[in-house]
């Protein structure tokens, strides 16, 4: 039986964690309600002529915003190892919150012209700057904040919430869907979210405020202050730094591939309705995020190496034939099958990837390490896929791009054979038993 000093402490664990996770899940709505209205905006921003070039050119904005997400986790990682992860994430909703209000409040192409899609990327720019700062000191913090054989579990809430707050992105957009019809969507309804998603993002600077500073943090910070943070003692890490790049690869381009351009992939190119498409999205999302601490607790138990595997083989093997079948079907129920066969396959590689990483680095440089190489290979590889896959459609050789997914999750497999299992030999551990 638990003492009431070792109750007290897992309860500050638990809401350390939900505070964080919760300014997870609004920066990662922020980022994805952009996505998820795009198909109603896109008129809005662009000349009028045929939808998917309209859709191809907010691909290339979402793209866009990619690139700032190294600087801005070079930035705050930067910043989160030398004044703490607590202030980092502060300023990282913060940021988020301002990209998020300029976008709602953007008028249409019809009103200022080429100004419009201008805005709109400079917008989009602020938010890659705020989520390239956020997903690396977020693992570190929620990786740090876990107790000692529990850190697998408490750091897959990190996709929890990064998938739940895509999730709220398709709610608010089935209850809009619910309320309005296509016209005022189109016009002006696919701005309401984006409110949403600035009011609440001033909500958690509140509650980010009132989190406690990671442990390790605090006992490290005097030894580290001096030269943490830095790109000259990142590159002392190299062996850690590509097999951040290598696990992450194919990871992001399939999770990207499944969970954002798939929408896009049944109404454009399967030809569901987008209702139907919504609720297929929601229903196979929420499974997903009831699948991620499960996934994360199983790597408390057997290592995350054989979870990585599994993602591995499967993706390699299997993406190829789940896309030549959705390409073909005509049901929404197949469909929504298919797409839950692809997010269990890719959870192999979400639930615990923070950890993962979190694991390769010590204190005084692991928000900078874990952030920064995940950046830059999300920014070439994730933010670029729906970019890729409407670009093929676009010149009539869409079936390219699953093979493109495939050969990406087969590099990553030749990471995950090679690597060493993390958990073993883990610098949090190191550190927590020093």
């Amino acid at each position: 039986m638990k003492s009431s000093a070792e109750r007290a402490n897992s309860r500050r664990i638990t809401g350390n964690i939900f505070k964080g996770s919760v300014g997870n899940l609004i920066e990662w709505y922020d980022w994805y309600v952009y996505s998820a209205f795009a198909v109603y905006f896109s008129a809005e921003f662009f000349p009028k002529g045929d939808p998917t070039s309209q859709l191809l050119n907010t691909a290339a904005i979402f793209a866009v915003g990619f690139l700032m997400r190294p600087i801005g986790s070079l930035l705050m990682g930067r910043y989160a190892d030398r004044h703490g992860r607590r202030a980092a994430l502060t300023l990282s909703i913060t940021v988020m919150a301002g990209g998020s209000l300029i976008i709602a409040l953007t008028p249409s192409y019809e009103t200022i012209g080429v100004m419009a899609p201008i805005i709109l990327v400079l917008a989009r720019l602020l938010q890659g700057l705020s989520l390239g700062g956020e997903y690396g000191t977020s693992a570190t913090y929620l990786s740090e904040m876990a107790s000692s054989g529990r850190r697998g579990f408490y750091s897959s809430f990190q996709y929890v919430t990064l998938v739940a707050g895509q999730m709220v992105a398709l709610g608010v957009q089935i209850i809009l869907q619910q309320i309005l019809n296509e016209s005022d969507m189109n016009s002006w309804g696919w701005r309401i979210p984006f409110v949403i998603g600035a009011l609440g993002a001033v909500a958690v600077l509140w509650l980010r405020r009132t989190m406690d500073e990671s442990e390790q943090f605090e006992k490290m910070k005097t030894k580290n202050s001096e030269n943490a943070g830095t790109v000259k003692v990142l590159v002392k890490y190299p062996k850690a730094v590509l097999t951040v790049v290598g696990l992450t690869l194919g990871g992001t381009v399939a999770f990207y591939t499944y969970t954002t351009y798939l929408q896009k992939f049944m109404v454009n190119t399967v030809g569901i309705a987008k209702e139907q498409v919504s609720w297929i999205n929601f229903i196979a999302l929420l499974i997903f995020v009831v699948l991620q601490p499960l996934a994360g607790a199983l790597s408390d138990r057997i290592g995350r190496r054989p979870l990585l595997m599994g993602f591995g083989i499967f993706g390699t093997l299997l993406t190829v034939p789940l896309f030549l079948l959705l390409e073909k079907t005509d049901s929404p129920f197949a469909a929504f099958l298919l797409m839950m066969a692809g997010l269990i396959i890719v959870t192999g590689y979400t639930s615990i990837n923070a950890i993962v990483k979190a694991e390769l680095f010590p204190t005084k440089i692991r928000a900078l390490g874990v952030g920064f190489p995940y950046a830059i290979t999300v920014a070439v590889f994730g933010g670029t896929a729906e970019f890729i896959a409407l670009w093929l459609k676009n010149i009539g050789y869409e079936s390219l791009f699953y093979y493109y997914v495939a050969a990406c999750i087969a590099i990553s497999l030749l990471v995950y054979w090679r690597m060493a299992e993390s958990s073993k030999e883990s610098q949090i551990e190191a550190e927590y038993r020093n």
